[in-house]
């Protein structure tokens, strides 16, 4: 007998449909599957056997071949177990035809018959309803992280049997239905961040640098001596980005349930993301992969801030990996299972100390060779300073700073209220033209958005000859300066912004000796 079930499966960001297949037949006992499968898939007949023996359900000794449709997509995880096991139990009739009429199924089934999570739940569901499935039965433990898609019913099942019965008698089962609901986003976030910049004292000037960053979305590289900051101002950068949109908050919550980092206490990502790695962390965990491949830190960081601390402390090898993506804003992995996309729009934040005692150029308390400061510095290739925006040095605060200071520390939230302000003017702006921040303006939308009046532009041609700019270290500056004059609520950019910009320039000068 013949019977097919819904599942779903997970290709790199995006999410498919499956038919599994099931026929059986007299012959020569025997349990095959096919359909391109990965190890763990091709495991799921000794689970499923065990598992419905242990659920009071014995095989009968029939030829039982199960396909995996469509069978050139390869098929890994252990998520196709459940849906084995009924499209079987249909196949021997202990089901009807019709009870898993417009219902996708989907879990991983222990040896005793125990229903466990799996990973990209919501991306699935979501895509089930687009299909017009309305019933979805999933892990009892992945039962938060489906009931964010609204309009459909999720079954969370702890057991074999409960899903067995269920579909036997849907009226009389013990399992109660949770309805999909939209979430309010209001309800989930907290009302505030722990850490806010009024706990800053002085670095008026790199707390300006990282507005402007964060109004215009750039990336940022902040230098300076070990104690004077950077790490304590690069942790409250999310606190005066604007907050995730609904459809930003399912955007990243997609990337974290693909990761399986999503839970019943975390069904869904309200926050922007803030990943901090440590340095030892390798290529594969930046940048994702794996055997069966899953996002990296730079996805994770999504529409976030990825935080690299101690920046030359990380290898020369995992710091190119970021050449691409943050070009691109988005990360290519090819394996022998396929080729991979996943998104990577994320502000990158870089913070170092100028040498490896942390005091140049103070040669009365650097102990550092020429030659270790520049093997320090060279750690970062040029290629990656190019795709830096701003790079702004921190200097240490003085006693007068952290003392007398502190009536004048600014809150999170005003600046954010400025942030927010500046973005409004871009969405305006770049209304319909796929653009969403200054910082991804190419050469061609320059000219048409960074227009300079007269003495702007012989402004711009001064420096460009004093600085001995290149054409790109010209357009870093410009898109800079069209950030800040959005800050500033001005829709040309003057000579003041120009030179606000230019300055972000000369700690990048200073210490990578680059004239553009």
């Amino acid at each position: 007998m013949f019977s097919t079930v819904i599942t779903g499966m997970i290709c790199g960001i995006h999410s498919f449909l499956v038919q599994v297949e099931v026929d059986t037949a007299q012959g020569l006992p025997c349990f095959q599957m096919v359909g391109y499968l990965g190890s763990e898939v091709k495991e799921a007949k000794e689970r499923v056997s065990v598992a419905l023996r242990n659920a009071g359900v014995r095989l009968p000794p029939l030829h039982i071949t199960v396909n995996l449709a469509p069978a050139d997509m390869r098929k890994e995880g252990t998520a196709f177990d459940l849906p084995i096991a009924v499209g079987i139990m249909k196949s021997l009739g202990v089901l009807t035809e019709g009870s898993t009429e417009n219902t996708l199924i989907i879990g991983e089934v222990g040896l005793s018959g125990e229903i466990k999570r799996v990973r990209g739940i919501l991306p699935i569901v979501r895509k089930a309803k687009e299909e017009g499935i309305n019933i979805c039965i999933v892990p009892k433990e992945n039962e938060e992280e489906a009931a964010v898609i609204s309009g459909i019913v999720v079954i969370g099942a702890e057991h074999i049997a409960d899903v067995l019965e269920f579909l036997k008698d849907r009226e009389h089962a013990d399992i109660t239905p949770v309805c999909g609901k939209k979430i309010l986003f209001e309800e989930l976030k907290q009302s505030d961040y722990r850490e806010d910049f009024a706990d800053i004292n002085g670095q008026e000037m790199v707390k300006r640098a990282v507005e402007v960053a964060a109004a215009g979305f750039h990336h940022l590289l902040l230098i300076g001596p070990p104690g004077a900051g950077k790490t304590m101002i690069a942790k409250r950068i999310p606190t005066i980005l604007p907050p995730l949109t609904e459809a930003e908050s399912m955007e990243v919550s997609t990337i974290y349930s693909i990761a399986g980092m999503l839970g019943e206490d975390r069904p869904l990502i309200v926050k922007r993301p803030f990943l901090n790695p440590h340095h030892t962390i390798s290529v594969q965990a930046l940048a994702g992969g794996g055997r069966i491949p899953k996002p990296g830190m730079i996805s994770l960081a999504h529409r976030g801030v990825l935080f690299l601390d101690e920046l030359p402390e990380f290898s020369r090898q995992t710091i190119d990996i970021l050449r691409q993506p943050l070009e691109e804003k988005q990360i290519h992995i090819a394996r022998s299972s396929g080729n991979f996309i996943y998104p990577a729009d994320c502000m990158f934040v870089g913070a170092m100390n100028p040498c490896p005692c942390g005091n140049y150029p103070d040669l009365n308390r650097c102990n550092c060779t020429p030659f270790e400061v520049q093997r320090y510095l060279g750690h970062i290739s040029g290629p990656i300073i190019d795709r830096i925006d701003i790079c702004v040095e921190t200097p240490k605060p003085t006693y007068q700073e952290l003392v007398y200071s502190a009536g004048k520390r600014e809150r999170s939230a005003d600046i954010r209220e400025r942030v927010m302000a500046a973005r409004k003017l871009q969405e305006k702006r770049y209304q319909n033209t796929g653009i969403r921040f200054n910082s991804d303006l190419t050469a061609g939308d320059i000219r048409r958005f960074c227009n300079l009046g007269r003495q702007e532009q012989r402004f711009m041609e001064r420096i460009f000859d004093n600085m001995k700019l290149s054409a790109r270290a010209y357009h870093r500056i410009l898109k800079v300066a069209r950030t800040i004059a959005d800050l500033d609520g001005k829709e040309e950019i003057g000579e003041i912004h120009l030179t606000e910009a230019v300055c972000y320039r000369s700690a990048e000068s200073k210490y990578f000796g680059r004239r553009g």
